[in-house]
C-alpha cells in the first residue's frame, strides 16, 4: 500500500512539474504584424509603446528579406527616430556567416525586432536553422516585440505562404483560381503556430490565396491583413491597429470537396474587422 501511494506521489509531483515547466515555455512577447504598406505615425508609436522603448532597451532592425537590405535598415530605423526613439540598430545576416555573438547577443536582448518587407523565403533561406532564428526565439520567449511588415508578415506563422503558385509559375499578386496543391508552403519562424498570414490582402484581393489554404488547412485560420494595417498578438487574441480591416477565414466543419483540380467546401466562416476591434486567433475547432 506504502508503495503505491509513494507511486501516485511521485506521478502527481512529475505532471506539476510538467505543467510548470509547460507554463515556463509560454513566450512572454507580443506580436505586431503588419499587412504592409505605408506605416503611419500613430502605427509606428504604438510598436513602440507596446515594447515600452521610451523607458529603455532598442530596436533591432532584420532587413533580410529585403533585396537592398542597407536601404531597408536605413528607411525602417528613420521612422523610429522620426518618433523619439535614438537607438536603433540593424544587421543584414547571411546564411553561413552568423558567428558574430555579440551581435547575436544584441539580436536576443533588443526590446523590439523589426522584420523587413520584401521576399519571406529570402528571409528564411538567411535564418532558418541558425542561431539567427534561435536569437529570435529567445527574444519572444522574454518578452520582446517581434515585428514584421508584408514578407516580415508571413515569416510569423509556422505554416507559410511563399506567394508562388505551383501549377503556374508565372507570379501574380492576386491567385485567379481555388485549386489544390498551387499554394507553395514552407517553414516560417512559428512565432505564431495557429494561424496563418496573408498580407496587402484586401489592396490586392487575395481571397483566392486564402480560402484555399483554410481548405487545405482545415485546423488554421487564414488571417489576411490588408496594407497600413496591423494586428497586435498577445497570447490568443489579435487586436486590429491601422486604417483597413483584417479578414479572418475559418473552416470550422473541416469541409474539403475536390472534383480534379478543384476544390470547394461548405460552411467557410468569414470574419471582418475593424481597427480597434478584437478575435481569437486559437485553431479552428
Amino acid at each position: 500500500m506504502k508503495q503505491f501511494i509513494v507511486f501516485l506521489l511521485i506521478i502527481f509531483l512529475a505532471s506539476n512539474m510538467y505543467q510548470l515547466s509547460a507554463s515556463d515555455r509560454v513566450p512572454k512577447g507580443k506580436l505586431f504584424i503588419i499587412g504592409g504598406g505605408s506605416r503611419s505615425d500613430a502605427m509606428v508609436n504604438r510598436m513602440i509603446d507596446e515594447a515600452s522603448l521610451r523607458e529603455k532597451g532598442y530596436v533591432f532592425i532584420l532587413p533580410m528579406a529585403s533585396e537592398a537590405p542597407d536601404s531597408a535598415t536605413i528607411w525602417s530605423g528613420e521612422q523610429f527616430i522620426r518618433n523619439g526613439i535614438k537607438n536603433v540598430t540593424g544587421f543584414n545576416f547571411q546564411a553561413g556567416k552568423i558567428s558574430d555573438k555579440q551581435l547575436l547577443d544584441s539580436l536576443q536582448n533588443a526590446s523590439l525586432i523589426y522584420i523587413c518587407g520584401g521576399d519571406q523565403a529570402r528571409f528564411m533561406k538567411s535564418v532558418s536553422g541558425s542561431p539567427v532564428f534561435d536569437a529570435i526565439h529567445t527574444a519572444f520567449r522574454n518578452g520582446a516585440v517581434i515585428a514584421g511588415t508584408s514578407a516580415g508578415a508571413a515569416v510569423m506563422s509556422k505554416r507559410m505562404i511563399t506567394g508562388n503558385e505551383l501549377r503556374y509559375p508565372q507570379y501574380n499578386e492576386t491567385f485567379k483560381c481555388i485549386e489544390g496543391e498551387n499554394i507553395e508552403y514552407a517553414d516560417g519562424l512559428g512565432l505564431l503556430k495557429t494561424a496563418i498570414i496573408d498580407q496587402h490582402f484586401v489592396k490586392r484581393s487575395r481571397y483566392n490565396r486564402l480560402i484555399t489554404s483554410v481548405l487545405e488547412n482545415p485546423d488554421l485560420p487564414g488571417i489576411g491583413i490588408d496594407e497600413s494595417t496591423a494586428i497586435l498578438v498577445k497570447g490568443n487574441t489579435a487586436e486590429v491597429v491601422g486604417e483597413s480591416q483584417v479578414i479572418v477565414f475559418r473552416n470550422k466543419s473541416k469541409s474539403t470537396k475536390r472534383q480534379a483540380n478543384k476544390i470547394g467546401a461548405n460552411n467557410i466562416q468569414l470574419e471582418i474587422y475593424l481597427p480597434g476591434e478584437k478575435f481569437s486567433i486559437s485553431k479552428s475547432n
